[in-house]
């Protein structure tokens, strides 16, 4: 039976500071008024009595609570669990990954369990433990919280909303709605004013967030025709599936209002919104720790810092073999001349954003020299081309299995080595404890850690060094590199 994680006396008193801390981590119930909040909202603070604590929206509203409409429940950072976890806990977080990522209107707890490779009634069990709530519960309240904010923050019509959010027909979104909420998606656009008239998406994240930092290390690595960063945010060209259908746009993040992210899409994305935004929030790295990863950086970290993610994780893995023992402006620049040759044109596009990344198929179907006449060496070339061509079968592509399985399915391909696959997985699958073995830069850095100005670290000698940063060496790498 899930348990809360904190006793309700202390939950309350993260309530009454208004604590962001907890912002995600901690949801109040109030059966005075059948509503519930974030911790960080600021209307009058219900007594103690009224107050039900949970720790998921989701939690929440099976017991029938309603969002709030002033703090928007929907906006709230998620809680990932980077702690050592055992393997009915791995499976429960990477079921709730799966559905947090489901575009499939008609999806079940049976393919679910398909794709974890368990039973239905085994995954219903732990996913109960470990959530609060059934899959279905979890999924149903997903996709009715991103119906929620586009309803509040997009321009989209009321139809487009449901298919975006998930749901199979305008009947089934309009009764789960007012099962759910008791109004009509109608009369939730009408109590927000209407429509936004300038649909933006808003992120929110738990502060302090190291907004330079982010930009300093996207910047240089911005690839020409796809992306460009500038002092305010990043655009950038992209395509995505989602339910079934390709969608390829551009969008734009800023960084204009403090603990908040507002994004713009170009109208070919914003049907695509439910499967971008897990993207956005996993690129942007906005669900993290900021406490906890101070914490394991100790003395010298900066405040806020986050890993950037990518959007496209075939993308980021090309660009990790391009990078290899190149600097990082050889590899922009192979990039961008491998993004003019195979790229598709994106038509009316911001400025340096009028191309897309080249799919696999594409690259699958290249010759070695057609990719060696871009100044890729041959072995570089082949790689790529093994690379796009084992994609479609790759656990790594779709986020299955563990780090460690994914690694070893990385290095099985020519050319692809334990670092190059330990940065894939560091950017790519965003897994915040991946330490790529071998770094010249670490291994310097950690001895003079530990040794001062002695001789360096031997391999062995320098993982045991970074086990100091667990379970955040991922954020310790960009620590060491960023003050090397």
């Amino acid at each position: 039976m899930w348990t809360e994680t904190l006793p309700p006396e202390a939950a309350y008193a993260a309530l009454q500071a208004r604590d962001a801390r907890f912002d995600g981590r901690l949801f109040v119930g109030v059966t005075s008024t059948g509503i519930y909040c974030r911790p960080v909202c600021r209307v009058r603070l219900p007594r103690r009595e009224n107050c039900r604590f949970f720790t998921t929206a989701a939690q929440a509203e099976a017991e029938r609570f309603r969002p709030c409409m002033k703090c928007r429940p929907e906006l709230a950072p998620r809680a990932l669990p980077w702690t050592t976890m055992d393997a009915s806990r791995t499976l429960a977080q990477q079921a709730a990954a799966w559905l947090d990522g489901c575009d499939d209107a008609e999806a079940s707890v049976e393919d679910l369990a398909r794709h974890l490779g368990i039973t239905s009634r085994h995954l219903r069990r732990i996913f109960q433990a470990e959530h609060g709530v059934s899959p279905l519960q979890y999924l149903q309240t997903r996709r009715l919280l991103l119906a929620k904010a586009l309803l509040t923050d997009s321009a989209l019509p009321v139809q487009d909303v449901a298919f975006a959010a998930g749901f199979a027909s305008l009947r089934r979104f309009n009764a789960a709605f007012v099962e759910h909420y008791r109004l009509q998606p109608t009369a939730l656009r009408r109590e927000g004013g209407g429509a936004a008239p300038a649909p933006r998406l808003r992120l929110v994240y738990r502060q302090p967030y190291d907004v330079d930092g982010v930009l300093a290390f996207l910047a240089p690595r911005a690839v020409a025709g796809v992306e460009r960063v500038a002092d305010e945010g990043v655009t950038r060209s992209l395509a995505l599936v989602h339910a079934g259908q390709r969608h390829a746009g551009w969008l734009r993040v800023g960084f204009d209002r403090p603990g908040e992210v507002g994004v713009e899409l170009s109208p070919a994305l914003w049907p695509a919104v439910g499967s971008l935004l897990p993207l956005l929030r996993r690129w942007l790295d906005l669900d993290a720790d900021p406490s906890a990863i101070a914490a394991a950086l100790g003395e010298g970290g900066v405040p806020g810092q986050r890993l950037p993610g990518c959007l496209d994780r075939f993308e980021l893995a090309v660009r990790a073999v391009l990078g290899q023992q190149v600097s990082v402006a050889a590899a922009r620049t192979l990039a961008g001349r491998f993004v003019e040759r195979c790229g598709e044109a994106l038509d009316d596009a911001p400025e340096g954003c009028g191309r897309l990344f080249p799919t696999p198929g594409r690259i699958a179907a290249a010759t070695r020299d057609d990719i060696a006449s871009l100044g890729i060496i041959g072995r570089r070339a082949d790689s790529l081309i093994a690379l796009a061509q084992a994609w479609p079968t790759l656990a790594f592509a779709r986020r299955e299995g563990t780090p460690e399985a994914a690694a070893e399915e990385l290095t099985a391909i020519p050319g692809i080595g334990p670092w190059t696959a330990g940065y894939m997985l560091m950017r790519g699958w965003s897994w915040p404890d991946s330490f790529p073995p071998g770094d010249v830069i670490l291994r310097k850095a950690l001895s003079a850690q530990v040794g001062g100005d002695g001789p360096l670290l031997s391999p062995k000698a320098y993982l045991d060094a970074a086990e100091r940063y667990r379970p955040f060496r991922s954020y310790a790498v960009l620590h060491l590199w960023r003050h090397a």
